[in-house]
């Protein structure tokens, strides 16, 4: 079971980027996933998340409208549009899939399996 991040860079303040998690070793629409980030000296928390089943979305306060969570089902990859990012964005970002049913949408703590995480620098 492996989850592997991609797509992070530097960027300037208004800008976009796409971040994309390929799995390998199961099937991503079998499974709770999410996007979560950790700023340095701060805890991880919670981007976006889709529950499995129903495939609702959810998205923190600090990136609706700007952010938007997709999955492919055909390449088995889950990504994160960033658009007008901001500093604050600056964080190492990381995908993760959760097993079973929690009623938090979004809490890094019920996620069993994570990639590596990819850094997003955003320059203001």
């Amino acid at each position: 079971v492996q989850l592997q991040a991609s797509g992070g860079g530097l960027v300037q303040a208004g800008g976009s980027l796409r971040l994309s998690c390929a799995a390998s070793g199961f099937r991503l629409d079998r499974f709770a996933i999410g996007w979560f980030r950790q700023a340095p000296g701060k805890g991880r928390e919670g981007v976006s998340c889709m529950s499995s089943g129903d495939r609702n979305t959810y998205y923190a306060d600090f990136v609706k409208g700007r952010f938007t969570l997709s999955i492919d089902e055909a390449e088995n990859t889950v990504s994160l549009q960033m658009n007008s990012l901001k500093a604050e964005d600056t964080a190492v970002y990381y995908c993760a899939a959760r097993i079973y049913f929690s009623d938090d949408p979004c809490g890094p703590q019920d996620y069993h399996f994570w990639g590596q995480g990819t850094q997003v620098t955003v320059s203001s």
